[in-house]
């Protein structure tokens, strides 16, 4: 029986490959200098796929606004975990938090 959550990613031993979507504006510059470049900012909160398909989906084929340009982004896997490490579900999950007041002082901080 596989496990209740899993990331299905393409991947290596040193990087994983996730998906995101963008406007123009931050797709070409990022494309043109190898890296994310302003107007870019690493302030904000992100939802990057590790599914292609999921992502194309999610931004109905690249048409939806502000996500017509879909980026394939090479990480490290240290940073991958440290991600997940980090990260918050987007919602208040029984397995993973004993309550939703839990959840919203995870998610808040």
């Amino acid at each position: 029986m596989p496990p209740n959550f899993q990331i299905r990613a393409t991947f290596t031993r040193e990087r994983i490959i996730v998906y995101q979507a963008y406007p123009q504006r931050i797709a070409e510059p990022a494309l043109q200098a190898g890296k994310f470049v302003e107007p870019f900012s690493f302030n904000r909160m992100t939802w990057i796929k590790p599914s292609f398909l999921w992502l194309m989906s999610r931004s109905n084929w690249a048409t939806r606004s502000n996500q017509e340009h879909i980026l394939a982004v090479h990480i490290k896997r240290s940073g991958w975990e440290w991600a997940l490490a980090h990260s918050v579900l987007t919602s208040p999950e029984k397995a993973a938090y004993a309550s939703g007041h839990e959840w919203a002082e995870a998610f808040e901080e």
